[in-house]
């Protein structure tokens, strides 16, 4: 099975340190957030890694090759332009037979997901795209009122509360392919959309398992010190 793996971002939110590296090459612990995803896939029976480039792509290359040392086949696409989380699939069109699922991740998570689980209830559901999800808490620095009209009916101390949220990590199949247009921008919310309007249910997959999705320097720092705490794979 292949795995799209998205590394081309800019990684604004991760400056000053992507002024000199991709953001998938940032260091969580000893190693590469990407060194981490492509050896747990790598573990769990995917063999080919297909990697869309675009900012530093000639570190992406060179930090991956071949993809050997991962246990992986690694190839590349690159994007000329920004073309968003979907789009690059338009790129892949010769590489993904249209009877064959792959997995889209993106390469700024990490996570213990079991890859193969996910895909397996993919599959069964028989639905053109699954996208993995865990769930965001919010918890309110100030306490809620209830009101209603001119009076108060309750007060809510600092509630919490619990929202759906993409964790960066879809099945896609085949058929979802041909709904993602060539050179254009496109999202994978776009082919979300996309799938809906035609009539199709998209799946989701609740991801139980641990997941950090990079957005700060904080974030490196909280996903080393969490992979240290509890390294078992």
């Amino acid at each position: 099975m292949k795995a799209v793996i998205l590394t081309g971002g800019l990684g604004t939110r991760l400056r000053p340190l992507t002024f000199s590296i991709p953001k998938p090459l940032a260091p969580i612990g000893e190693k590469a957030i990407l060194q981490l995803l492509l050896e747990r896939l790598a573990k769990q029976g995917i063999t080919d890694a297909i990697l869309c480039t675009g900012y530093f792509s000639e570190l992406i290359r060179a930090f991956c090759g071949d993809g050997s040392r991962f246990g992986l086949n690694c190839t590349y696409v690159h994007e000329a332009k920004p073309l968003g989380t979907a789009g690059p699939i338009s790129l892949l069109r010769d590489r993904l037979p249209e009877g064959e699922d792959f997995l889209v991740i993106n390469g700024d998570v990490v996570t213990k997901l079991d890859f193969a689980a996910m895909v397996a209830s993919h599959r069964a559901s028989g639905k053109p795209l699954t996208v993995g999800y865990t769930e965001h808490v919010y918890t309110s620095p100030f306490g809620v009122l209830d009101v209603e009209g001119d009076h108060l009916v309750g007060i809510r101390e600092k509630p919490v509360i619990k929202f759906p949220i993409s964790c960066g990590i879809y099945a896609v199949s085949g058929r979802a392919v041909s709904l993602v247009p060539d050179d254009v921008y496109f999202t994978m919310p776009d082919l979300m959309r996309a799938c809906m309007d035609r009539g199709e249910e998209v799946g989701v997959y609740y991801i139980r398992e641990y997941w950090h999705g990079v957005e700060s320097l904080a974030d490196l720092e909280a996903a080393a010190q969490r992979l240290s705490d509890d390294p078992a794979t």
